[in-house]
This record gives C-alpha cells, structure tokens and sequence, in this order.
C-alpha cells in the first residue's frame, strides 16, 4: 500500500483549473522529486495534499497510508504526518523557535513533552544542521536570514519525525555550503519508515540526496515519471524539448 497516492486529482483556485488529473504515488521510504516549469502547478499539488483552503479539489481523490484524506483539514492532515516546509517560511515574533516546536508537537501528538530531554535533542538536532543554538530562544525566523530559515524548517522537520515530509523549495537562495547540511539533514533523517516528496528548480540538493524517483510535472498533469537520469536530461535539454519528446 503506498504511502502517499493520488489519482486524477483535478485543483482549480478562483475558478481557474491549475491541475488536470494528476496521478502519483509515492511507497514508504521513497525519495521523489517534482520539477516542472514556472506555473505548472507544482506549489498547487503541495498546497492541495496539505489542504490549504483556497485550493479547490473539483475531481480525484488523495489518500494517505490508505485513508482518503481529500476534504480532511490541514490540522488533520499534520497529525496523521504530513509535513510542509515552506519555501518563504512566516516570521512569527512573539513566539520562540523552541516553544513555536514544543507547542506544535503537543498539537500533533495530544502528550506534553519532557522539558529537559527535548531540549537536549534540540540542541543536537540544531548541531546536526550548524545551526547557532541562541536560534531556539529567538522569536521564529524574525530575523533570520534566508538561510537559517530554512534550516528552521529542516529542524521542525527533524523534531516532528513526520511520516511524509514535503520540501517546497527548500532550497532556493541557498549557497553550497547551505544546500550540503540541508541535504545531510534530510539523508539522515530518512529511513524506511519515512518518505519525501522534493519540488527544486536548483537541482544542487539533489546531488546529495538518494533519488528514487522523479516526476515532471506540466501543464498541471505528470508529463514523465522516470529515475534520477531525468534530472541530467532536463539540465541538458530544459522542460519543453522533454515535453516534445513525450508528445511524441
């Protein structure tokens, strides 16, 4: 039984049809990774599994570890193990990193944690991603640069243990050094229990990353499924001569 699947899964937002009948499926301990050109739908896919209101699911359904989960909310969703990292992540002042966590993992899992070994793993989580340990006592990414944000996000991830971990651009804005303990961190948090779903157009991440499986998505339907060779293709080539060869 897959993790993750979705069949036809038709989204319009304002009216608009943005996805026609995507199709994917992704079994437990799989990396894939979705790329596609500006305005092909992929943030609409992410926004649709995850719930987000404003997006319209008009056909199709999405079910996750085989439960239907297409009209269940976002809150509902998280604590079932779904896991957005978002690719411009909210600054939220007034709330620490650490409690914003804390708080978040009460949610999902209904228990108190234990203060002191939480804060101890936090500490060595943030240490896995070199991350300065006065973050944890700072309002959440209110001054953080574009960097440390998205290590914020990594650390949430790797605190939340989630099930399916969505990584929106995660990436983007990142120097090398940046993107290699990102990338760590995500290999390290892998396992066979555990799955991803990456969307990048920087296909830097993916060279540190063990890619099962990646998906093109176009024109808001999956053009090409295929093993990470299709990320070479594309960097040579670009979408639309991949596309045409498809068509063909």
């Amino acid at each position: 039984m897959p993790l993750l699947e979705i069949k036809n899964l038709h989204v319009s937002v304002d009216g608009k049809s943005i996805l026609n009948g995507v199709d994917l499926s992704i079994g437990k301990g799989e990396i894939h990774v979705l790329m596609g050109p500006n305005g092909a739908g992929k943030s609409t896919l992410v926004n649709a599994v995850m719930g987000h209101p404003h997006y319209r699911v008009d056909e199709g359904s999405i079910r996750f570890e085989g439960k239907d989960i297409t009209y269940k909310p976002t809150n509902e969703r998280a604590k079932a193990g779904l896991f957005l990292s978002f690719q411009n992540p909210e600054e939220v002042p007034g709330v620490t990193l650490e409690n914003f966590m804390r708080t978040s993992q009460t949610a999902l899992t209904g228990k108190g944690v234990k203060l002191f070994a939480y804060q101890k793993e936090l500490q060595t989580k943030m240490d896995e991603l070199n991350m300065n340990k006065e973050y944890a006592s700072r309002y959440l990414n209110v001054g953080f640069s574009g960097g440390e944000k998205k290590k914020s996000e990594i650390l949430q991830m790797l605190m939340l243990n989630p099930k399916l971990a969505i990584l929106d651009e995660t990436d983007s804005g990142l120097d090398v050094d940046a993107v290699k303990i990102i990338s760590q961190g995500v290999e390290n948090f892998k396992s066979r229990e555990n799955s991803f779903l990456v969307i990048t157009h920087n296909t830097k991440i993916l060279e540190y990353l063990p890619v099962d499986y990646v998906h093109i998505l176009m024109d808001g339907k999956i053009a090409k499924t295929g093993s990470r060779s299709l990320i070479d293709l594309i960097n040579k080539s670009g979408f639309q001569q991949l596309a045409a060869s498809a068509a063909g």
